[in-house]
């Protein structure tokens, strides 16, 4: 049976990832259009909150996603760490700016909800203000890659700010139940389903969510063999210049 640290290897990752990757574009613009098509033209306004609730199917997708990047960047640092896998280090890279975006676009859909519901576009709610810092972790982790030229010593470094920032990743997903205060709503999502939303718009949230995650995979194994080919040239002009 293969293993899983076959992977690791960058030829092996590039070639299987090349097999992959079409299916996995195809089925997130599949699900992604479905969803959110089914969302925003076939489900009703919700009594109190009208038209705006339709955001929930750009909002809660991108702010999941904006958490579990993270936690995705968190576990291939910890690779990188103790295995020394330059693979899992060039995806966690490869992750950060796909996360960044996540974040930037369920911190934009809050606003355009909350300011209905709150009568505000931004409140120092526990929430928002650590999903608001988990942005700036994004993005001090993309200029920590970029500021440092030798890579492992960039990867080193970058995965001690991941394991940092993890922290507000967790904040951020568990913020409504580690304080009760706050204007933000609890999880739409729960494994109790009395406490999801209602199944009209419960479903094609589920579907909207299966895209989103399926559109982060594409992009990171994008990403990921972009970045194994750009360490490749790196690694290929040094030797020039020093022969």
């Amino acid at each position: 049976m293969s293993s899983l640290w076959e992977y690791a290897n960058p030829r092996k990752f590039i070639a299987t990832s090349d097999r992959v990757l079409p299916w996995v574009a195809g089925l997130s613009l599949l699900t992604l259009t479905a969803g959110l098509v089914w969302g925003f033209w076939f489900t009703p306004e919700e009594a109190r909150q009208g038209a705006s609730v339709k955001i929930i199917f750009l909002h809660v997708p991108a702010a999941l996603m904006a958490i579990n990047a993270w936690l995705m960047m968190l576990v291939a640092s910890l690779i990188w760490i103790v295995r020394r896998h330059h693979v899992s280090a060039l995806a966690a890279r490869a992750a950060a700016p796909v996360g960044a975006v996540m974040t930037v676009i369920a911190l934009a859909t809050g606003a355009l909800w909350g300011q209905p519901i709150w009568g505000t576009w931004w409140v120092w709610d526990p929430r928002l203000t650590s999903f608001l810092i988990l942005f700036l972790f994004y993005l001090g982790y993309i200029a920590l890659w970029s500021a440092i030229e030798d890579d492992d010593t960039a990867a080193d470094l970058t995965s001690v700010l991941c394991l940092v920032g993890s922290v507000f990743a967790v904040l951020s997903r568990y913020a409504v139940n580690f304080w009760n205060q706050g204007l933000h709503q609890p999880a739409s999502l729960s494994l109790d389903r009395e406490e999801n939303v209602a199944n009209v718009f419960y479903h094609p949230l589920l579907l909207s969510i299966a895209g989103f995650v399926l559109l982060f995979i594409a992009l990171v194994l994008l990403r990921t063999q972009t970045e194994i080919r750009a360490r490749r040239m790196r690694a290929l002009l040094a030797r020039e210049r020093m022969g």
